[in-house]
Order: C-alpha cells, then structure tokens, then sequence
C-alpha cells in the first residue's frame, strides 16, 4: 500500500509513517513472537507489563505492537494518526524485544484474521501467539471469523486488576474450552497446534486506554 494514502497537506511531523514503521520486523524460523494488536490510544504503561509478562510466561523472543489503522469495531473518526501512535508506542515500549509496527497499513489488511493468514504466509517457520487483555475476550466473539483466528495461532488472554478475567463467563471461552491448557503448561504454547489457549494472571495494572480517554476530557486534555 502506498504512504500516500496517509499524506495529508494538513499532516504535521510524525503523522504520517515512516517506511520502517510499515515493514514486517525482524524475525526467523523457529522463533516464539507474540502478536499484540490494538489501536494503542493511547499506549499506557499497562501494554508494556502485559507485553513483558506474555514473554516471560510464554518464553517469547519477541512481541509485535501491531498498532491498527482503525478498529472496524470502534468509532475511530477521532482517532489520532496512525504515525503519532506508532511514535508513542515506541517511545513507551523501551525494550529492544518489542517491536512496534503498522504492517496492517502497508498489508491493507482490516480485520485480524487477514492479517495472521498474511503473516503466516510471509514469516514460515515462525511460532507466533496472539495476545490480548482479558476485557478483549468477553467481545472477541464479536470478531470477523473469530474461531478461524483461533485456528490459526495460539492464544494468551493477559488478566489485569480491574479487567475481571471470567473466561468461563464468555462466549468465546465456552466455545474453546477444550482448547484451554493450564496455566503451568504456558510456556510451552507457542509450541501447540491451534487451537490451544491459556489464561496468564499476575499482571498488577487496571490501566486502560478507553479509561485515560475519558480522564483526558475530563481534564480538557482532548
């Protein structure tokens, strides 16, 4: 997809990505990379400790921010441009094993499921894992082929304070429940075929974009 699709006369620096910004990053046969996708506005310290938790728990090399377009899910017209996200995404990762991308942009791929059969594709041999919060579960089934995403990778659900986790309680746990490993066997995930899911708990955060969005405009930050 052309860059071009992101000018703008009115862009002001930083909006727009920059060609590494698009690019599929590093990776290798073999190697255990952890997906976590969303539209991080705005990241907050909460991505990074469950980032960091999914890849002690998971023994993860790597974990990609895929920082998304626009969420088809979500009203995104007042979302900021992809390019400042990115640029605030990297500067709160701070850690040389995350990595953070708007492949999604380049692939023009819109929902997740498009973007794993692409990445599949393009990276062979690599052992990737879908992350994601616990408050994300209770709607995943509101995803566009969401059980084909199962098939697919791996699953981790991240339980966070405040986000209670009750993945009995879901739609899509009580459709995947066979496919629920314990929580002492996580590490060996990346390693199973699809599907197969666990449930992390211990990350001590109740953070959440959608709740600094609301603090925001209550302090007339926008």
């Amino acid at each position: 997809m052309s860059r071009s699709r992101f000018t703008s006369s009115a862009a002001s620096e930083g909006e727009i990505p920059r060609a590494r910004d698009l690019r599929i990053p590093p990776h290798a046969p073999g190697m255990r990379i952890g997906l976590f996708g969303g539209s991080f506005n705005p990241p907050h310290r909460g991505h990074r400790a469950a980032s960091l938790l999914a890849m002690k728990r998971l023994g993860l090399d790597r974990i990609w921010w895929l920082v998304t377009p626009g969420n088809p899910l979500k009203d995104t017209r007042a979302l900021p441009p992809l390019g400042s996200r990115i640029a605030a995404a990297r500067a709160l990762a701070r850690d040389p094993r995350i990595d953070v991308t708007g492949i999604e942009a380049a692939l023009g791929t819109t929902y997740t499921c498009d973007t794993l059969t692409v990445l599949l594709r393009r990276c062979p041999g690599v052992r990737f894992v879908w992350v994601m919060g616990a408050d994300i579960l209770k709607e995943f089934h509101r995803w566009r082929n969401w059980r084909r995403i199962a098939d697919l990778v791996p699953i981790a659900i991240i339980d966070r304070t405040g986000a209670s986790l009750d993945t009995d309680g879901t739609i899509a746990a009580r459709a995947l429940a066979r496919a629920r490993i314990p929580e002492t066997d996580a590490r060996a995930l990346a390693l199973r075929r699809p599907p197969a899911w666990v449930a992390l708990h211990g990350l001590k955060s109740g953070l959440s974009s959608t709740a600094l969005r609301r603090g925001r405009k209550g302090t007339g930050g926008g």
